[in-house]
């Protein structure tokens, strides 16, 4: 490539650099405001050519620049961010955008920028329809806490079955202060107006799982639901990528890191990198292992044996996204064919 540059993306500004190899001339610079438009004004001075390529972080904003700059025919490296910030070693001085543009183009240049996965256009959708239904989860789960925390709080027993006919009757009867009925009051309604988006996404990441080939793979994993399958199938992405199913299972952020300085070694604790509704749908797949019926059943007794608290759980959560892996790899670009209906169409 005759320029290769590298992008830092922040919300007000984007931070580039790069370099024309047949000039030796280096430019940096900035785009303001950080949006669509004035990206594609700033790519003008590319037009017509086609030995044009950036990198740029896989964080908050990735999309829509690398959309602009696939739409303006440059090439589009996506980096990750761990790997890319190892890349950088031990800080030397102060941490710029200026200085993250300049690594990214130079790792670019030597070929060695830690690559990640662009997913396609319908897969990135699905995503986000997945991230919407974990946090309006979330906030309900959320909104769950309070009503208990409510109840304690003025000596009530506990309700179980809060989302129940039966749970919603105990919360009549249950004697309450006037200021705590109101507050159980105003969180049963926005549980129930949650739970109206809820149900209706919910239908509608299903019916996309059941059309697409990757995620008919995963459902028949053992605990692997539709919606797990779903979710899994588009945080995980393309499994190629990966040269062995120990980079997936670190991809997920639920492998363990040791932190060790001298003689000093603190516990092991989950790295905690990557999607945390990739982690969920694991770990959901994952209590499945408790049953006797499940594949794993003897593993995650044993586990449980020795162990205990979530620690089998997890376990079992790691072989899964190995089994994922294997399974998303020989599939290729069949396990990600647009062969679902549109996301944003309304179920019945």
């Amino acid at each position: 490539m005759s320029i290769v540059g590298g992008f830092d993306v922040h919300r007000h500004q984007l931070t580039f650099d790069y370099l024309d190899a047949a000039t030796g001339e280096v430019r940096r610079g900035q785009v303001r405001p950080a949006d669509r438009l004035a990206l594609r004004a700033w790519l003008k001075r590319f037009a017509g050519r086609d030995d044009v390529a950036f990198a740029l972080e896989g964080c908050t904003g990735w999309r829509f620049v690398a959309e602009e700059l696939t739409a303006a025919g440059v090439e589009v490296h996506l980096a990750e961010p761990a790997d890319t910030a190892a890349a950088r070693g031990r800080k030397k001085r102060a941490k710029t955008d200026r200085a993250d543009a300049r690594l990214l183009r130079e790792l670019l240049a030597e070929g060695r920028l830690p690559v990640s996965w662009i997913p396609p256009d319908h897969v990135l959708e699905i995503r986000t329809l997945g991230r919407l239904y974990c946090a309006l989860m979330d906030q309900r789960r959320a909104w769950q806490q309070r009503i208990h925390a409510q109840l304690y709080h003025q000596g009530v027993p506990p309700v179980p079955g809060l989302l129940t006919g039966h749970g919603r009757a105990e919360l009549e009867t249950a004697a309450l202060s006037a200021a705590g009925r109101q507050a159980i009051e105003v969180a049963l309604a926005a549980i129930d107006s949650l739970s109206a988006q809820i149900q209706p996404l919910r239908a509608q990441l299903i019916a996309a799982a059941k059309a697409q080939p990757g995620c008919r793979a995963l459902n028949r994993l053992y605990g692997v639901g539709w919606l797990c399958a779903v979710i899994i199938w588009a945080e995980l992405g393309d499994c190629r990528r990966f040269a062995r199913s120990d980079q997936a299972v670190r991809y997920t952020g639920l492998d363990i890191t040791v932190y060790s300085s001298d003689v000093k070694r603190s516990p092991g604790r989950l790295a905690r990198q990557g999607s945390p509704e990739l982690r969920w749908a694991l770990y959901e797949a994952a209590k499945c292992a408790s049953r006797r019926s499940s594949p794993d059943y003897g593993y995650y007794a044993s586990t449980a044996a020795r162990l205990g608290g979530k620690r089998p759980t997890l376990s079992v959560a790691r072989k899964l996204a190995r089994r994922a892996y294997h399974i998303l790899a020989e599939l290729g670009d069949t396990a990600f064919a647009p062969s679902m209906p549109t996301p944003l169409e309304t179920t019945a």
